[in-house]
């Protein structure tokens, strides 16, 4: 048994930089034939001169794939309507990270709905740019992205015409949020499909499981999977795939984050089949990004045939996603 893929696009992706870059961009690029490529660097990329290096670097790391980094800035309260005007051609998204809630997110903003910001998204929305938000408070760990609703409503009310992504959504609620205004979209990883708090702590601590926005409880888990194998035309995929050094995961104080992108369409054809929802599977990980970021993705075709593939145990020091297990799907062919 075959299936074929095309053009898939993964709407949020860590590439990190440096020599770490070099070891995960291909494993992105090899696959899919574009992804939203975060900004949270350090220093992060605030403008059109970081973008464009970084972008240069990126393409470097990947020079051999038919692949498009879709490139992003970090959200500062001093963006100028002409800084956004300057960028404007050259971004998919703006990305707003509340300030130290994710790795590398010290920068970020402490008052979401402050004048000034909103300043900045009636900007955004005059110019028609799409703004991408980690929708995290500071509050107990399972009540944060619940507790920032409130934040999304606001901004989809006063500003209707603007596109506010809700990245990386863990919960029933983020979903009826969605749903309750036109200009509110989503994506999903593949972990938060498939895990709850309980695989990452239930039982003896899953280090390579724990990610920001912490897995949540299984109503969520049963309603994300349910919207993703619907092919909920709000909602894309967008893995949230970073990676992290092993040493940096497996120890006291571990980091956030899970590494999914060296297996993403494997899993994923795998789990929507054995949902029966395989022939739905095309919308979440490519058509739906391109009716709601207005792509025009790279052509690629991905063929995966119903054959074990055992995951590896590592690439480069980065532990993956179901590391050592067996998949029933395998990638035959990309042309």
């Amino acid at each position: 048994m075959e299936f074929q893929i095309h053009n898939p696009l993964d709407m949020h992706i860590h590439f990190r930089d440096g020599d770490m870059r070099d070891l995960v961009a291909p494993l992105t690029s090899e696959t899919f034939s574009g992804a939203l490529v975060m900004p949270n660097l350090v220093p992060p990329v605030m403008n059109l001169e970081d973008l464009k290096a970084y972008k240069s670097r990126i393409e470097q790391s990947v020079w051999s794939d038919n692949f498009t980094p879709y490139m992003t800035v970090f959200f500062h309260e001093w963006l100028t309507r002409n800084a956004l005007e300057e960028i404007k051609d050259y971004v998919t998204t703006i990305k707003l990270y509340p300030a130290g809630i994710t790795t590398n997110s010290e920068g970020g903003i402490t008052s979401i709905l402050s004048d000034t910001n909103k300043r900045i998204f009636g900007d955004m929305q005059d110019l028609w740019m799409i703004l991408s938000i980690h929708g995290e408070t500071g509050d107990f760990v399972m009540d944060r992205e619940a507790n920032f609703m409130p934040n999304y409503l606001e901004i989809a009310r006063e500003f209707p015409n603007l596109k506010i992504i809700m990245e990386h959504i863990t919960t029933k609620v983020a979903l009826e949020t969605m749903e309750m205004y036109p200009n509110l979209h989503a994506t999903i990883t593949l972990q938060h499909l498939e895990i709850t708090l309980d695989d990452v702590a239930g039982g003896a601590l899953q280090p390579h499981l724990f990610c920001k926005p912490i897995a949540k409880r299984y109503e969520d888990r049963d309603a994300l999977l349910a919207a993703a194998l619907s092919a909920h035309p709000k909602i894309s995929f967008g893995s949230d795939s970073a990676p992290h050094p092993q040493s940096a995961k497996e120890c006291c104080g571990c980091a956030a984050w899970v590494f999914t992108s060296p297996i993403a369409l494997q899993v994923l054809t795998q789990l929507f089949e054995e949902n029966g929802k395989l022939e739905n599977l095309q919308k979440f990980v490519s058509d739906n990004a391109v009716n709601i970021y207005g792509l025009t993705p790279n052509t690629k075709t991905v063929t995966l045939e119903k054959q074990d593939f055992t995951v590896p145990e590592i690439y480069g020091n980065v532990v993956p996603y179901k590391a050592g297990e067996t998949l029933a799907w395998s990638i035959k062919s990309i042309s």
